[in-house]
């Protein structure tokens, strides 16, 4: 049986942009696949190949735009036998051309300025743009395909025409803006039509203003739209239907929008049914057919930001001067929504915010929030809902200034937004405080989790890239971000500079100054990530594409660098430890960067330039130790010393000595590393079995610590290490990399050595201290893996789900036992180690 049929890892995907799409499936009821027989109907059939690969590329003609096609597999099995005929999946691709539009971009006429002035549309309530059609005929199948910016919500005769939201996602919007298709059949009739186009600005125009809190401003575009409609009706005929001169435009209800500041909208200013047909528009105006063309819009490649959870307010409390505040319960980052039945003209001023001051006020600053940042609504007569709709907040309070006293806790929900990746991971124990830091981790990276990877979800809304690639594995042992990692990974690219610059955030909507917009440890996202997705979804897809633009932005590092050194950059940020040098820092990431490169050379068959790599690499060690070794052999403070140690730098006579030294500071919670160097911490001590020290650091409460965080209240993880008893971000995943160390140390969820995409795992977990149990499951390309273990009065039990298609070797932890015990069908691998195939395995050790 096969199941999970995938295309460009999305299912049943609509308005894919490649012509040769990859499709991937997972075995079930087979433990492995010998063989594979693929059918795309009507367009390619494969033929049996004997192969044990779940991924392969589309083999027919080069597809077509609107190219729609159902596809299935079969497989053969060890013993010969054919699996029957998967259930069948289902692809469509989108407009591959500019010429394949006929529509028009679109905006209300005071929305546009042929200058592009950045004030254009200031002081202007957003614009609302329909337009109307028939439909002569019943429709067999409609195709809504449509982008605007910054912000847009679309509907159809009056129903949104998708759960998606803050649509579309963020690109450089002057070389790149993300259309959407949608199967709107079943909103269309027979008769008269209408679409709907809402506008805001979103973070492609950001005004310049003083009254309220921005990151920067400056506009890449102004608000405008674009939607072609194509219908084939049940005659085989069919329709088109577009965005141009002869739609309308006004003024809507939400009468400010800022991307950073806040949105106001005023209920009673709502047109009812501005979007259905038939709908009087008299006093609606023309709107402005804007110049530009079609040639930037690209189809979206990844799951949308969608509504994933919502939070009702856990209780309502009272400032000492009376203002209402709402607790949602955990700091989290979306809308605000409000649920009242209250008359008209109410005058609500609503401020989000993760922490309360000593009067019980929502707390606000540039450190933590930005401020001013505030939302206001006025309300209309009787039961009402709204939320905003063009922009987000990260919060957990809600202060709500203007609220009659009378009204309870109901009036607040948070909606929790995020790029809809699928939740795929799972992490508990027995010990409550290392289930408190997983879901402080989890929380924060749902948090920044939306069009791009953000360092938090009210100050900055930006994508800083140090952390997309240090904490990688993070998020991937905890979502699905196969396709989503791709599409980071065009942006970065599109941010590359002619010199081979990549910025320190993509996209780069603010240029800024020195280290912050050049340092190795950001730019090397665009190196590192490529690699990242091959490592652990097998995908070479990335390399394939970017690997120019990679090697662009390695030859700029070596251009910069002075005999093997780089000089400039931020440094180890973030750390309590100020004297690492940041030439250390810097050059470590340059070493980095050109060891991945000699990898993807090697993977993708580039001999010389994997043999030019890896010489630069070793050129880059031997400058790093000339320059920052010490008389004693030693690298310096700690993070200097963790740097060296991954590199492979330190004499091989001092490396255990090195170890107990970084081991003993870390058990005792003398943590002094920044954020750069703290992934590699604890990747070294985990390589190094130094799972006791990883362990004394996470049990810790005392500062700096993960448990500090937990005790002081901190719902999700915090920007610095003090967590809630200071005034910075308290929703920040860029400490959380020993996540990375629970599911892979803790929970033993691995790869061999050389596998990609986990073909073969390595199933090794540590029992650390007075850890009594664990559990944790992650999903493969090639299914569920999953672990579970626990420890009882001298024995210890171990349970490991191996998905079809993949095999494991299992190491049972040293625990001073001297009876084994393992299933039959298990291969002795050595002592305490096992290989065993795909199914459900049980383990054992006693005295």
């Amino acid at each position: 049986m096969v199941k999970n049929l995938r295309t460009c890892d999305l299912t049943d995907p609509l308005g894919l942009e490649t012509t040769r799409p990859a499709l991937s499936w997972q075995l079930a009821g087979v433990t492995a696949q010998t063989a594979y027989h693929v059918r795309v109907d009507g367009l390619w059939d494969s033929g049996e190949v004997e192969s044990a690969d779940q991924r392969v590329i589309y083999g027919g003609e080069p597809l077509t735009s609107r190219t729609a096609a159902r596809w299935r597999v079969r497989v053969r099995d060890a013993d010969g036998r054919w699996s029957g005929w998967s259930e069948e999946a289902r692809f469509e691709l989108g407009l591959l051309s500019a010429g394949d539009w006929s529509a028009a971009w679109i905006t209300h006429p005071d929305w546009y300025d042929e200058h592009d002035d950045p004030r254009v549309g200031e002081g202007r309530p957003l614009p609302l743009l329909a337009g109307e059609f028939t439909l002569a005929a019943p429709v067999r199948s409609a195709r809504l395909y449509v982008s605007g910016l910054g912000v847009y919500v679309a509907s159809v005769n009056g129903s949104p025409v998708t759960d998606a939201v803050l649509e579309p996602p963020y690109s450089d919007f002057t070389k790149r803006v993300v259309y959407a298709t949608h199967d709107v059949t079943a909103l269309l009739r027979e008769g008269r039509n209408a679409i709907g186009l809402a506008l805001g600005p979103g973070i492609a125009h950001v005004f310049p203003h003083q009254d309220r809190y921005m990151k920067f401003f400056g506009s890449k575009a102004a608000p405008r739209a674009i939607a072609q409609l194509e219908v084939r009706y049940a005659d085989g005929t069919t329709g088109r239907f577009r965005t141009g001169a002869d739609w309308l435009a006004t003024e809507g209800p939400t009468t400010r929008s800022h991307w950073y500041g806040g949105e106001d909208h005023d209920a009673r200013l709502e047109i009812p049914g501005w979007d259905v047909p038939g709908t009087d528009r008299s006093g609606w105006r023309p709107v402005t057919v804007r110049p530009e063309g079609t040639g930037m819009l690209r189809s979206r490649a990844c799951p949308p930001i969608r509504v994933t959870e919502e939070l009702p307010a856990a209780r309502k409390l009272v400032a000492t001067d009376g203002t209402a505040v709402f607790d949602v319960g955990a700091v989290t980052a979306g809308w605000a929504g409000l649920r009242l039945d209250l008359p008209a003209g109410h005058y609500l001023r609503l401020l989000p915010g993760d922490q309360l001051d000593a009067f019980g006020r929502v707390v606000q600053s540039k450190p933590t929030t930005g401020a001013p940042i505030f939302n206001t609504y006025v309300t209309k007569d009787g039961p009402q809902t709204w939320h905003p709709a063009f922009r987000y907040d990260g919060f957990r309070y809600v202060e709500a200034q203007g609220l009659p006293e009378h009204v309870g806790a109901e009036a607040v929900t948070a909606l929790v937004l995020r790029a809809d990746n699928e939740h795929i991971g799972r992490f508990e124990t027995s010990d409550p405080l290392l289930n408190d830091i997983h879901r402080i981790i989890d929380r924060a990276v749902r948090g920044n989790m939306y069009s791009v990877l953000t360092d938090c979800p009210h100050r900055e809304k930006l994508g800083w890239l140090e952390q997309a690639h240090l904490l990688f594995d993070v998020v991937a042992y905890n979502y699905d971000v196969a396709a989503y990692c791709r599409e980071l990974l065009t942006g970065i690219a599109e941010a590359q500079t002619g010199d081979g610059l990549v910025p320190d955030t993509a996209p780069e909507y603010v240029v800024f100054d020195g280290a912050f917009r050049d340092d190795p440890n950001w730019g090397g996202a665009l190196i590192r990530m490529p690699w990242q997705i091959y490592r652990w979804y097998g995908d070479t897809t990335a390399m394939e594409r970017h690997y120019d633009a990679m090697g662009r932005y390695l030859d700029y590092l070596t251009g910069k660098a002075e005999d093997g050194l780089l000089g400039h950059g931020l440094g180890d940020w973030f750390g309590l430890d100020h004297s690492t040098p940041v030439p250390l820092v810097s050059t470590w990431g340059y070493w980095r960067a050109a060891a991945t490169m000699a990898k993807v050379a090697g993977v993708l068959g580039r001999d010389d330039d994997a043999k030019r790599h890896r010489a630069l690499t070793e050129s880059i060690s031997a400058a790093f130790t000339g320059a920052f070794r010490q008389a004693d052999g030693g690298f310096g403070g700690q993070a200097s010393q963790v740097f060296a140690l991954d590199m492979g730098v330190v004499p091989d006579e001092l490396v255990p000595a090195a170890l107990d030294r970084l081991s003993r500071d870390v058990r005792e919670g003398a943590i002094t590393v920044g954020e750069i160097a703290l992934p590699a911490l604890y990747q070294v001590l985990t390589r190094a079995g130094r799972h006791e020290a990883l362990w004394g650091f996470a049990t810790s409460t005392s500062h700096p610590s993960y448990g500090y965080q937990v005790r002081h209240g901190a719902t999700a993880l915090t920007e610095a290490w003090d967590g809630p008893t200071r005034g910075l971000s308290q929703n920040h995943y860029m400490l959380g990399a020993i996540d990375a160390w629970f599911y892979r140390g803790l929970g033993g969820i691995g790869q061999a050595p050389g596998s990609r995409g986990f073909r073969r795992l390595l199933v090794a977990p540590a029992a650390p201290g007075d850890l009594e149990s664990v559990r944790a499951a992650t999903r493969t390309p090639y299914g569920q893996v999953g672990v579970a273990w626990q420890r009882s009065g001298g024995e210890f039990a171990l349970e490991v789900e191996v998905p079809p298609g993949s095999s494991a070797e299992v190491r049972l932890p040293d625990l001073g036992l001297t009876r084994h015990a393992a299933p039959e069908g298990a291969v002795a691998a050595g002592e305490r180690a096992w290989q065993v195939g795909a199914g459900h395995w049980t383990f054992g050790a006693s005295k």
